[in-house]
């Protein structure tokens, strides 16, 4: 019997390369985004991750097609950058709607179903960026950072259920991502090292791993009889996620603001 998933935001990037991982595995694989359409034997449905009810419906239409839901991948987000003193707080608000309870909005959608057959597997895409906060890239660190911490709490919740959860956190990573970033040189002349610390991010995206790397974590993370909590992808990645953990949060902050602003404040000891 086939298994049947769930990818958000499958229509492009990280998420179209997993969907396509998947089937190619022997997925049933069914597509949740605004924008799409059916594509290498994956099925699209229209669905807003941010509209609750959006969501319930397109995962009420895979309950009622297949009977149900072995696994969700939610992936579907999008990044902005800029001060934090400057940024909108729509836009602020969107990048947690998005990244945080699009992913909220999906667990609450397939949760019962997986509950009733006692089993389901849940992976959300984080970053090293949740571990390592980014500057300028503040609202997507803390979304990423949220999506850890509820994975973590949410592992323990559904453990009785025979249900298994986990976060995948990619480094760098060429996709679409990178050019439908929304960027705000707001307060620029002030903030002097925005745009270096933007570019030096965006090069790094644009020379990055394929999607396909992050999805071979993806199936892995899937296809485990037991799956890790967390998952980071990309050797270099895994040793910035070791540093960070034996190093002092105050050393590791300015090693970060070494690499991405044009000066560093000095480290307070």
């Amino acid at each position: 019997m086939k298994k049947i998933a769930i990818v958000t935001g499958g229509s492009s990037g990280i998420g179209k390369a997993a969907a396509l991982m998947l089937c190619e595995n022997g997925y049933t694989v069914y597509e949740f985004s605004r924008r799409g359409e059916n594509y290498s034997s994956i099925f699209h449905i229209t669905a807003d991750v941010t509209n609750p009810a959006s969501i319930a419906a397109a995962a009420a239409k895979v309950i009622e097609k297949e009977g149900r839901i072995d696994l969700l991948v939610n992936n579907a987000g999008f990044g902005i950058s800029g001060p934090v003193e400057f940024t909108d707080s729509a836009d602020a608000h969107a990048q947690l709607e998005v990244n945080f309870y699009g992913a909220f909005n999906c667990i609450q959608a397939v949760l019962p179903q997986m509950r009733a057959q006692a089993s389901g597997r849940i992976i959300n895409l984080s970053s090293v960026a949740a571990p390592i906060a980014i500057p300028y890239q503040s609202f997507y660190s803390a979304a990423k950072a949220a999506i850890n911490s509820l994975t973590l709490a949410l592992r323990n919740e559904v453990r009785p259920f025979g249900i298994q959860v986990c976060a995948v956190q990619p480094g760098d990573i060429r996709t679409g991502f990178t050019a439908a970033r929304k960027k705000s040189h707001a307060g620029s002349h002030i903030y002097k090292s925005l745009d270096r610390a933007v570019a030096v991010m965006e090069h790094d995206e644009q020379n990055g791993m394929a999607p396909e790397a992050v999805a071979k974590v993806i199936l892995k993370a899937a296809n485990a009889r037991k799956c890790r909590a967390l998952y980071t992808v990309g050797a270099q990645y895994k040793l910035f996620t070791l540093i960070n953990k034996l190093l002092p949060a105050t050393t590791v902050n300015w090693l970060v603001g070494r690499i991405y602003l044009d000066t560093a404040p000095k480290q307070n000891r």
